[in-house]
């Protein structure tokens, strides 16, 4: 008897997952909330050097300004340049007197804003690149502007002009602790349980959330968010699988599809929560929040009757199983599913040894797998951050686009439904990947005066690279065995934050050339549709338990029955 017996006896889609599915649509939920929140913390609105002795008739203040702030090319007041003295305009009384004088000169002498910037707070009331000067906020609650003030240590950040790229490198930061947490938690689900590390994952973000709104410098909040990012990594690597786990073949897609929509609703959700709280530590407070429900929440959740199988934990797992068919409304007879039958079945799946990185690359099959496996990974992520992150030149507030952006993924999500039930889980993955690329150089093509066609082709590339990235979570699930699959996950969820990290960073490129972070996007989503076809399909087909599972769907019929190289590693 194999496990997929036993869950057709105990029911392998009803109440029981239902409940699973519900309870597991928190995390989903928190991780969009958290990935994209540098769309508003880090937003870096209008702003100008500050100077010195302000008009109080501000009438005049346009006048003033051009005193002391030279204009760039295409006639805006520059943000990060001032002039070395103040320049009297020619049409001045003063103006005539000194250059009279000789004293006035062609090119004026420019200087660094010295003495930090004001900004508009006509949008965000403080963000992570406009923390300086509490005095020239908009705060509207005076004992929170009491606490600011009060913080010991406070410095200024200003990451605008020069330090701009310190701005992104948070992002950066982020997604780099992503990649490292995706490492441990895929390595320690797979040897200490599902539930306990989703547990861990709770707490950890609950706790480093916390500190990260409290940070009173650059440097605390740089760690804090990269210590954040490794907590949530938890949720990306678990909770697909624990769902997965649990369920039958049939009701896989639409169980994976339908989880899914939850990263949707907390991508509308945080234009909703960026709308109504525009303080970036109160935002930073508000998503980390929902994180001790959630641990309140596990009580309820269960663990992965596959995975205990594997390690031996007969009793929990025959528990669990049964608690299924309870609420299932099954009946079960006692010697189907004894104790005793149960464990038959777990002497088949039982791991001799722990699992590691290594076992992946190991055999052919499992290293053909990954290989190709971490190539759309990083693909997926890479086109994916670097669009959801660029919501500027669309035409709409930055509110609008990040509702719209969300808005789009539904209709998406139910392509990928309707895609991987009828034309599989690989060309669903290649023809989204290429969509995605598609929209990216079509939209290089469309000249700056096109704004509507612009955003037309970046809302499509965000609808097909999310599709891409519903998909790669399913596919990926069903390629590898369960005495692997979180580390499987694990490892290439570590490539795909890479690709994650480097997206905010690639978008500097257009120092170099205006459309080369577009092109960079594109072309790696290219890359990656084109690997993706190298991958086995998985449509119809039970999730492999053990290595030789993998191995023995492309070994010839002849040799089926022969022992595989990673024999020792099962039973």
């Amino acid at each position: 008897m194999s496990f997929e017996e036993l869950l057709e006896q105990v029911g392998g889609f009803g109440p029981f997952q239902l409940r699973n599915v519900a309870l597991l649509a928190l995390p989903r939920v928190l991780l969009p909330l958290h990935f994209l929140l540098p769309i508003f913390l880090a937003a870096v609105p209008a702003h100008r050097c500050a100077l010195p002795g302000a008009p109080a008739n501000f009438s005049h203040q346009d006048a003033w300004l051009e005193a002391y702030i030279p204009r760039e090319p295409d006639g805006t007041l520059s943000s990060c340049l001032r002039f070395a003295y103040p320049q009297a305009l020619p049409n001045t009384t003063l103006g005539e007197e000194r250059q009279s004088r000789g004293e006035l000169e062609d090119e004026p002498a420019t200087v660094p804003c010295s003495q930090g910037w004001e900004y508009d707070h006509s949008e965000f009331s403080s963000t992570t690149a406009t923390e300086s000067r509490v005095g020239i906020y908009i705060i509207h609650l005076e004992v929170e502007c009491r606490w600011r003030q009060s913080l010991p240590g406070r410095q200024q950040w200003d990451l605008v002009c020069e330090q701009k790229g310190l701005n992104r490198a948070a992002s950066t930061f982020f997604f780099a602790g992503v990649l490292v947490g995706a490492v441990a938690f895929g390595y320690l689900s797979d040897r200490f349980g599902r539930r306990r590390l989703l547990l861990v994952a709770y707490v950890s973000t609950l706790v480093l959330g916390l500190a990260s709104a409290a940070s009173v410098s650059y440097v605390m909040f740089a760690i804090t968010r990269t210590l954040t990012g490794s907590a949530l990594a938890g949720f990306t690597i678990i909770v697909m699988p624990l769902e997965l786990e649990w369920l039958d073949v049939e009701h896989r897609t639409v169980a994976g599809v339908l989880s899914s929509t939850f990263w949707t609703g907390g991508v509308m959700l945080l234009a909703l929560v960026g709308y109504l709280i525009r303080d970036w530590r109160w935002l930073l407070l508000a998503v980390t929040l929902p994180c001790a429900p959630g641990i309140l929440s596990l009580w309820w959740v269960p663990e992965s009757a596959r995975w205990l199988l594997t390690q031996g934990r007969v009793k929990e797992a025959h528990r669990y199983l049964l608690h299924c068919a309870r609420l299932n409304g099954r009946p079960v007879c006692e010697d189907s599913l004894s104790q005793e039958a149960v464990s038959k079945v777990a002497a088949e799946e039982r791991v001799v040894r722990r699992p590691s990185y290594l076992d992946l690359f190991r055999t052919p099959r499992l290293r053909h797998i990954s290989l190709c496996c971490m190539v759309v990974w990083f693909g997926v992520n890479f086109s994916y951050y670097g669009l959801s992150l660029d919501v500027s030149g669309l035409g709409l507030n930055v509110y609008q686009t990040q509702l719209l952006f969300g808005a789009v993924e539904l209709p998406f999500k139910l392509l990928v439904y309707l895609s991987v039930r009828h034309a599989g889980r690989r060309l669903t993955q290649a023809g989204t990947l290429l969509g995605t690329a598609l929209a990216l150089g079509t939209r290089l093509l469309v000249s700056s005066d096109m704004k509507s066609w612009s955003t037309v082709l970046a809302v499509m590339g965000k609808g097909f690279s999310e599709a891409a990235f519903t998909t790669v979570y399913l596919f990926t699930s069903e390629l590898y065995p369960t005495v692997l699959r979180q580390t499987g996950m694990g490892l290439t969820a570590l490539v795909g934050r890479l690709g994650g990290s480097l997206a905010p960073l690639a978008a500097l490129l257009d120092g170099v050339w205006l459309s080369l972070p577009k092109l960079a996007y594109g072309g790696i989503a290219l890359l990656a549709a084109g690997t993706a076809l190298l991958l086995p399909e998985t449509r119809q087909a039970q999730l492999p338990e053990t290595i030789q599972d993998v191995e023995r769907k492309s070994a010839p019929t002849s040799l089926q029955e022969e022992e595989m190289p990673m024999k020792q590693v099962q039973n």
